[in-house]
């Protein structure tokens, strides 16, 4: 599911350097982000996963065209809104609306 890591990973899709935000990620989970993102007029790019042969498989990686990018960063500096207008918490990154209002320290992974 989601990352949320520090680390920040650089790589071409599409032709074009992205800043790596999630990889491995399902198709629910790719509409979800570029929804939220693209919301927050970030340029999404995303492309299917290759095995070594070269065969596609049914994930995803996505990035964003922003190099200087860090999901981490942006989520806790509450950079991010949802379309509602509120900010974007992990829970809510993470897709766990039912823990969503509670702060951060509370939220049980």
């Amino acid at each position: 599911m989601a990352i949320l890591k520090g680390k920040h990973i650089i790589t071409e899709i599409e032709g074009i350097r992205c800043t790596v935000i999630e990889t491995g990620v399902t198709q629910e989970r790719a509409d979800f982000l570029k929804r939220l993102l693209v919301f927050n007029k970030y340029e999404l790019k995303m492309a299917r996963e290759k095995t070594k042969d070269g065969t596609e498989l049914d994930t995803f990686i996505i990035g964003v065209t922003d190099t200087l990018f860090n999901p981490v960063i942006t989520l806790y500096e509450k950079k991010l809104f949802r379309e509602d207008g509120l900010t974007v918490t992990a829970a809510y990154w993470n897709q766990r609306p039912e823990q969503d209002t509670l702060p951060y320290w509370m939220v049980q992974l």
